[in-house]
């Protein structure tokens, strides 16, 4: 019975699976997935799914092959058309089903749509975490963890020793002191950790629609990450003429005005990236989106120099997002492509609009760096 049930929600986990990857470009669009998300699940609405049953008709109606009819008449045949004014009905109608899945199992259907790859984790961490593993021996335990090979070879070695042992009849009955179980050791191994920064342009040409762009993308960057190493931590920079690093729910809902000095934001990585995050230890990933406006030329040739001699050789990639704004120029990723289009460490995506997320993820994560 336990294996049936197995089968059954196997079966359906399979079913909403499919589900989901059928409305995944509409789930990340909409950003619906977002506001559902609990610690480590996440509640996903979609469309009713019929699960194929056997139904029976009512007494004295016959069935296929009874009644009336030629061969090759439709069964039951047409349906008759309303003319429109019938009463409102009583009967239910379909619902939108829930249903909880795990960010890991998100990520992966993520990856298999988007034909993500596995990243490898640049250089050996130093960082290590404490893991369990059953690799001692106790005379004492749980049934469940009884060591059958170290609890016979106890039984006869007594037997042995007591000369109680036949070897005509080697019968080997253990008693209560030869029981033996196995017991956990804490080992400390290493774990590839990550960091994302993500910065964005504050300015008053960034509006609640690029945010959101933002916000949705950011979601799935982390979910993916999230899946690829065990420990990822988010910080948050936004900048106008300055910059700052915030909390998330500021990162998304700051609204400023003024200059754009794009600089300013890479100073302030560079800088925490030193103080905090040693490259030989961290996998680190910059996320910048702007609307391409920054405040000159010299900026924009300061923000290169920052690249090239304080963010690029530490990190695994930097990503450049432009989202599109009826107030920005988008001049800065043409001046990104300028400088560092050979460069496989700099990624840069043109986001038009919320259709164009996934387009845009698979842009900054198809490569596995």
């Amino acid at each position: 019975m336990s294996l049936k049930i197995d089968q059954d929600h196997t079966r359906f986990r399979n079913i909403v699976r499919g589900k989901i990857r059928e409305n995944l470009r509409d789930y990340i669009s909409q950003g619906e997935m977002i506001g559902r998300k609990g610690n480590d699940q996440v509640s996903i609405p979609i469309p009713h799914i019929d699960i194929p049953r056997f139904t029976f008709g009512s007494k004295g109606q016959g069935g296929v092959g009874q009644g009336d009819g030629e061969v090759g008449d439709a069964v039951g045949g047409e349906p008759e058309q309303g003319d429109g004014q019938g009463e409102a009905g009583k009967d239910p109608g379909q619902h939108v089903l829930e249903v909880d899945v795990s960010l890991d199992e998100l990520a992966e259907i993520l990856g298999e749509e988007l034909e993500l790859p596995a990243i490898e984790p640049k250089g050996q961490s130093q960082i290590s975490t404490a893991k369990e593993r059953y690799t001692g021996i106790r005379r004492v335990g749980p049934e469940s963890l009884k060591h059958f090979k170290r609890t016979y070879r106890e039984a006869l070695r007594r037997s042995i020793a007591s000369g109680t042992y036949d070897p005509k009849r080697p019968i080997i009955v253990p008693q209560k002191d030869d029981k033996r179980f196995r017991s956990w050791n804490v080992d400390n191994e290493p774990v590839a950790n990550a960091v994302i920064i993500y910065m964005m342009d504050v300015s008053g040409s960034m509006g609640d629609e690029q945010k959101e762009i933002v916000r949705i993308e950011s979601f799935w960057i982390d979910t993916w990450l999230q899946k690829q190493y065990r420990g990822v931590e988010s910080r948050y920079i936004i900048h106008d003429a300055v910059a700052r690093e915030v909390d998330r729910d500021t990162f998304f809902h700051t609204r400023e005005s003024g200059g754009t000095m794009i600089s300013s934001a890479y100073k302030l990585c560079a800088q925490m990236i030193v103080d905090e995050y040693p490259s030989e230890e961290w996998n680190i990933y910059p996320f910048h989106f702007s609307d391409g406006d920054n405040w000159s030329m010299d900026d924009t040739l300061q923000c290169v120099e920052l690249m090239k001699n304080q963010l690029l050789d530490r990190i695994n990639m930097f990503a450049y997002g432009q989202v599109e704004s009826p107030y920005g120029s988008g001049q800065f990723i043409k001046d990104l492509t300028e400088h560092f289009g050979e460069d496989p460490r700099v990624v840069t995506s043109e986001i038009r609009d919320k259709e164009a997320i996934m387009g845009s993820i698979k842009d900054f994560l198809g490569k596995g760096n």
